[in-house]
């Protein structure tokens, strides 16, 4: 999502030391940040092998609190939040009545009545006024994005570096739970979640004190290969692990069925926006079905690319890249149900030429248990 001309891009805590230390850095959703440092493939592969340290503050933050706060995420989100214990963490969505998204988000339990969203960057505005409206509850609902920095440490090696920054007790950590912690001498929150298909965790604190915790990781990383990441990587890492990217593979059209997360789709919680729709969907059938390819011939599947079988076009490509790791060019793309089968044959029209793919199954990457 461009920024308007003449708007100012926002800029994180970090953004002089990104440059200092001499990332490439590019607009996205209406930030300066870094999209590579050393480049996108050798930080990739480090985050497989190693560790990938990234600065994710652009991320939004909304808090939701008070007696209504579940209420108003039950009524509002597609997965069901009276599930979570408290310190616990859920990946959700925020809902349209056509069973659509407005954003997808992370839903954390912090006490009994009080809950913080993370949502993404471009949409954080969007996002808060969606929740806002929606809010006949009486919860209170605030935007705390400017209260937060946000370092994503990814990869195997990932505990082994934290733990010797933290006061935290990183082996009663589970996945998708987070606890009150120190890390580099800050106070903050840190979560046992991430993006890139690897352990890791992320970490939310107070922005004055970002380069402390960010030299201080770096540093903490040194013996076990940990780099500093960009955008560039969190994207092919992501789609390796064929994790979905709002306003890719999912938008205000698509449902959460049609993008194979009907997982987080809990028809039975109850009434919320966007359920009559799912319901009838699920029933019916769906119009669109999100498949991975990789390329058999030699050719990259870039984002709009048209799926085509025997010269008709089937479908539109939503990601596509080189995969580091796996050392093949792969996408997701979304295709006719009835033309989603593992296995079948098809082409990516690339720059007027059909190349050869075939579909596969998802992930694409699977981290080793």
């Amino acid at each position: 999502m461009a920024t308007p001309v003449g708007v100012a891009l926002k800029r994180t805590a970090l953004n002089k030391v990104h440059k200092a230390a001499g990332a490439r850095m590019v607009e996205f959703g209406g930030w300066e940040m870094p999209v590579e440092y050393a480049g996108i493939t050798q930080e990739h592969l480090a985050v497989r092998n190693a560790a990938g340290l990234f600065d994710v503050s652009h991320m939004g933050e909304i808090e939701v609190r008070g007696p209504g706060a579940l209420a108003l995420l039950q009524h509002i989100t597609s997965n069901d939040a009276s599930r979570l214990k408290v310190f616990q963490a859920q990946y959700s969505a925020l809902m349209l009545p056509n069973g659509a998204t407005v954003d997808d988000c992370v839903v954390h339990r912090l006490a009994d009545d009080s809950y913080f969203l993370c949502v993404n960057a471009a949409n954080t505005d969007k996002d808060f006024e969606w929740v806002s409206a929606a809010n006949r509850f009486g919860a209170e609902v605030r935007n705390v994005s400017g209260q937060y920095s946000q370092l994503a440490l990814q990869g195997p090696r990932a505990a082994v570096i934290l733990a010797r920054v933290t006061d935290a007790e990183l082996h009663r950590l589970r996945y998708y739970w987070f606890v009150e912690a120190a890390c580099c001498g800050v106070n903050g929150i840190l979560a046992r979640t991430g993006y890139t298909g690897e352990d890791g965790f992320e970490f939310y604190f107070p922005p004055q004190r970002s380069e402390a915790v960010w030299s201080g990781l770096l540093e903490a990383g040194k013996p076990d290969g940990l780099m500093p990441c960009g955008l560039g990587a969190r994207n092919t890492l992501r789609l390796e692990a064929a994790y979905p990217l709002y306003g890719h593979e999912l938008d205000e059209e698509t449902t959460l069925l049609e993008a194979n997360l009907g997982w987080v789709c809990k028809l039975d919680k109850g009434d919320f926006v966007g359920r009559d729709a799912l319901a009838a969907q699920r029933e019916k059938g769906l119009r669109k079905k999100l498949i991975g390819f990789e390329m058999t011939e030699r050719g990259i599947a870039r984002d709009g690319y048209d799926v085509l079988v025997e010269g008709r076009r089937l479908g539109t490509v939503t990601s596509g890249s080189p995969a580091p790791f796996l050392k093949k060019s792969i996408g997701l793309a979304y295709v006719p149900p009835d033309c989603a089968e593992p296995g079948r044959e098809f082409q990516i029209d690339i720059r007027g030429k059909a190349i050869g793919a075939r579909q596969v199954a998802l992930p694409f990457y699977k981290r080793p248990k």
